[in-house]
């Protein structure tokens, strides 16, 4: 049972029987596999007092057979997710539950509530919140590479560019790395830098059909995933020479 799996156990108090876990973030934060889709519910974790289940399809069962302490339970056509939650409430004895509220879906809820008693717990919220050592380093990691993802992104920006082109171009920087983005990255120039969470494109500026323009904001917004963890940085330089209303600008908001 690894340190992780622990720091969950100080939820099975006096009348809770189980935790599941559904969050794929908290998924991989206590197995350490990272090979569910975010965009789908592919896996479950239920943790008790004793011992822990991982619920998933066969098409994972190769993947994670070897995760220490936790017991595969396989849902296939014929054996759905129904039996499985059938199986641990009357074969475990797990009669009350704890349930992330948060990321439940109404539809998933009413499959877990006909076999078990729920407790909702937001204290899921802040599972992951504590670093210990080796997670603070991979965060450095990440934070580095990210940094060197700066510096070599500066020398790619040239008259005629466009947003998409320089995004592609620090993605492969971090990619090439050894790396994955932490989400995909957000490049805008001019008049698109004031929109949040631009959606980066490979439109031409300007009449005559040309991409980044002399004196123009230029906001980077991209991160690093390494080791599971990630970075995050944003910022804002001038492809030019800076004029004294941006200086203004740029200083309030660092002043802010």
């Amino acid at each position: 049972m690894n340190n992780k799996t622990l720091k969950l156990k100080h939820l099975l108090k006096e009348g809770l029987d189980a935790v599941l876990i559904s969050s794929v973030s908290n998924i991989v934060y206590l197995t350490g596999y990272c090979g569910f889709s975010y965009l789908q519910r592919e896996a479950f974790l239920v943790i008790t007092k004793k011992e822990n289940y991982l619920i998933t399809d066969g098409r994972y069962s190769e993947a994670v057979s070897d995760i220490s302490g936790f017991e595969l339970l396989e849902v296939s056509s014929t054996r759905r997710l129904e039996y499985i939650l059938k199986y641990l409430s009357e074969e475990k004895k797990i009669k009350k539950i704890g349930i992330d509220e948060n990321d439940l879906s109404v539809a998933e809820y009413r499959k877990i509530r006909k076999y078990f008693k729920t407790t909702n717990l937001k204290d899921l919220q802040n599972l992951r919140a504590i670093k210990d050592s080796s997670e603070v380093k991979s965060i450095e990691k990440a934070c580095k590479l990210g940094d060197e993802a700066f510096d070599s992104i500066l020398k790619k920006l040239k008259l005629g560019v466009t947003e998409k082109q320089i995004a592609f171009e620090l993605e492969f920087f971090i990619k090439r790395e050894g790396a994955d983005i932490s989400f995909p990255p957000i490049v805008a120039f001019g008049t698109n830098s004031s929109i949040p969470h631009h959606q980066t494109s490979d439109k031409r500026l300007a009449s005559r059909r040309s991409g980044l323009k002399t004196n123009s904001i230029v906001l980077l917004d991209f991160g690093v995933k390494l080791d599971n963890y990630c970075s995050d940085m944003t910022r804002t330089i001038f492809f030019g020479k800076a004029n004294d209303k941006f200086k203004k600008m740029y200083k309030t908001v660092l002043d802010a």
